[in-house]
């Protein structure tokens, strides 16, 4: 292993065998048949997330121009009609004519999946883009598509129709700089919900891309507005240093000490680092990145790092004698309060999982464990102040779960003890099994009776929520065992929770939360949310949770009715019922649940072949998440920007 030393981006640049990226190092591996056909199996989606996917691909492959120490400044605009302009100062994309296809290599990298500089032709030994394949990829998906190049000498340019071209590439210009360009039109024949591109989505993937990769400078502009221009120039030296210090700054978390510990190591071309600090709540937010790329699920690097930390601290409270009858930590009390940043960046990445997102390179857990645990008990010990903070909120957690366990055990008797272990106010469903059944979890009592008289009694068994609301942010698991607002939610489920968790234990193949749309409907869903997301988060990763969306508007007629979820859809519905004679409509907004007949909420809410329901992914409790930590937290500064910046949006607020 090298010697501990700074490095950075441009530092670990050895990734390049060489500055020769020239057509010789594209490489191709098969044609672009099928992507338009089947675009979910290249971008996992034709909605929301996958049109901003095609931003992320582009962007990657000039990130991985950087990550060869070629690049320095990349620039994204969002130009009007929502057209997306990636500019880098970095080499430019080969032009000359590829040895094997007898055309451009640009063409090539443009019109032919699996082709890039990245399969051992000797551009690049580190790359972060999927493989060649975002290029080619977001041609095909694209209305249209504009490549220029500048080379040093010349400027290349050529278009791209629904990823076919006419003309070949051809110099329209000459030029003393290098780089890229590629403009280009997400094609509304693909992405049918929407091409508008989400400024604040794009921002934060931007700015996760500039912490990983410190020193480039990543200048994102929204100029598809000239009255409301947003910009922003994310360029971080700190890199994942300031990684950490960014999560606790937007979320309103203080640090329990000033330092954010950083270590990096490498081994061949392996190079791993991490960026850590704790802070003074409970949660712990651990995010690690191969090649960039977020893997959500964790992976070898991850385990490396938590089998460390653990390892140090008890390590670290035996030789000082800290540690006494045999006592020692779990990983869950040394990660108490952490945040951490784990970047790896490998020659060849091994993605497992449903959806890629975990790591399974073996050999990166052994190097990401020996730096963390040299390393670690150095800083330990050459900061003693910091250690007994470090070591004293670990004893903390210890307590608490040690308390928790008490409580649950407690829980358990009282419950084995009981006639019926359900809770008193479950309408349970006759059908067992998850295949079919589902529960709704229902604000309110009112909203709770007219639910139980309306549904399928076979398959749907509803739930409604009581007593007092627990704040999560600030609750530990101890806390949650006896609350009577969560507590009967865990025990329909029958999963239990934190470590006691089986998923096998589940009762309902489907949670479904329905609450009124309104801010007291916008909490109850975070909470629940956020509790899952914190107790239960296999729940999510496995996609039992959804949102049910009951609706705002009745617009009716006589015998005509029409049930509006927006104002725009029940303005549709009035110039629909008014008809050429613009007759009376009568419109009813729904206050609440508890304002509709079981009828009526059987029909929008909960029959299946009518309803409209939202699955809740990982991604979008961990925004519920750091929502509720801004809003339930101690700092006040990070909620009154947060509530300034949605105070517009008020009466639409939502998770």
């Amino acid at each position: 292993m090298e010697e501990n030393k700074e490095l950075n981006a441009r530092d670990i640049s050895r990734i390049s065998e060489s500055n020769n990226y020239d057509e010789n190092q594209i490489q191709v591996l098969e044609g672009l048949e099928a992507v338009r056909k089947r675009p979910g199996m290249y971008i996992g989606s034709t909605g929301e997330k996958g049109l901003h996917h095609l931003v992320y691909e582009i962007v990657d492959n000039a990130i991985d121009e950087a990550l060869a120490g070629f690049c320095s400044e990349i620039k994204v605009n969002i130009l009007p009609g929502d057209v997306i302009e990636v500019s880098d100062n970095g080499r430019g994309i080969p032009t000359g004519i590829h040895p094997t296809e007898g055309i451009s290599a640009a063409t090539v990298v443009f019109t032919v999946l699996h082709a890039g500089g990245k399969f051992g032709g000797g551009g690049y030994k580190v790359a972060g883009g999927l493989h060649g394949v975002g290029a080619s990829v977001v041609n095909a998906l694209s209305e249209w598509l504009e490549l220029t190049v500048y080379d040093g000498e010349n400027i290349h340019f050529q278009r791209f129709d629904r990823g076919n071209y006419t003309e070949d590439l051809k110099i329209i210009g000459q030029t003393d700089k290098t780089g890229s360009t590629i403009k280009f039109k997400a094609d509304p024949l693909i992405f049918e919900t929407t091409t508008v591109y989400n400024y604040d989505t794009l921002l934060r993937r931007l700015r996760e891309q500039a912490f990983l990769n410190a020193g480039v400078k990543i200048v994102f502009s929204d100029l598809r507005d000239d009255s409301n221009i947003q910009s922003e120039t994310l360029h971080y030296e700190g890199g994942i240093r300031q990684f950490v210090e960014h999560i606790h700054r937007v979320r309103g978390q203080s640090a329990l000490f000033d330092d954010v510990i950083y270590f990096n190591g490498s081994q061949g071309d392996s190079f791993a680092e991490v960026a850590f600090q704790y802070n003074t709540d409970d949660k712990e937010t651990i995010m690690s990145f191969a090649n960039n790329i977020h893997t959500v699920d964790g992976g070898s690097h991850e385990d490396g790092f938590k089998n460390a930390i653990k390892k140090v601290l008890n390590n670290y409270g035996k030789k000082f004698g800290l540690i006494k009858d045999g006592s020692v930590f779990s990983g869950e009390d040394v990660r108490e309060g952490l945040t951490a940043i784990i970047s790896v960046k490998l020659t060849d990445c091994e993605f497992e999982g449903q959806t890629k997102g975990r790591l399974g390179n073996p050999e990166v857990r052994p190097l990401v464990d020996k730096i963390v645990t040299e390393k670690f008990m150095n800083y330990l010990e050459e900061n003693p102040t910091v250690a007994r903070m470090i070591f004293d909120k670990a004893v903390l957690a210890q307590k608490a779960r040690e308390a928790a366990k008490r409580a649950r055990d407690l829980t358990k008797r009282k419950s084995a003890l009981e006639s019926a272990q359900l809770p008193g106010k479950l309408a349970d469903c006759s059908e067992s099994g998850i295949e079919n059944t589902e529960i709704y979890i229902v604000e309110g009592d009112s909203a709770g009776g007219s639910a139980k008289e309306g549904r399928d009694r076979r398959y749907q068994a509803i739930l409604p929520l009581w007593g007092k609301m627990l704040n999560v942010e600030k609750a530990r698991i101890d806390k949650v065992y006896g609350n009577e607002k969560l507590m009967p939610v865990v025990t329909a489920l029958g999963t239990s929770i934190g470590e006691d968790f089986d998923i096998t234990r589940l009762r309902y193949g489907k949670i479904i939360i329905m609450a009124d749309a309104d801010v007291d409907g916008s909490h109850i869903r975070t909470l629940l949310l956020t509790f899952f997301f914190r107790f239960m988060p296999q729940l999510i990763k496995e996609g039992h949770v959804y949102i049910a969306q009951p609706p705002l508007f009745k617009v009716y007629r006589g015998k005509q009715v029409r049930y509006a979820f927006s104002d725009e859809e029940r303005d549709i519905y009035i110039k629909e019922l008014e008809g050429e004679n613009k007759l009376k409509v009568e419109v009813q907004r729904y206050k609440g649940l508890g304002e509709m007949d079981p009828e009526q909420l059987w029909e929008t809410t909960m029959d299946p072949e009518r309803r409209t329901m939202i699955k809740i992914s990982l991604e979008d409790a961990a925004k519920a998440d750091e929502t509720f930590t801004i809003l339930m937290g101690d700092n006040v500064g990070p909620r009154r920007e947060f509530i300034e910046k949605n105070a517009q949006y008020a009466k639409d607020l939502d998770i």
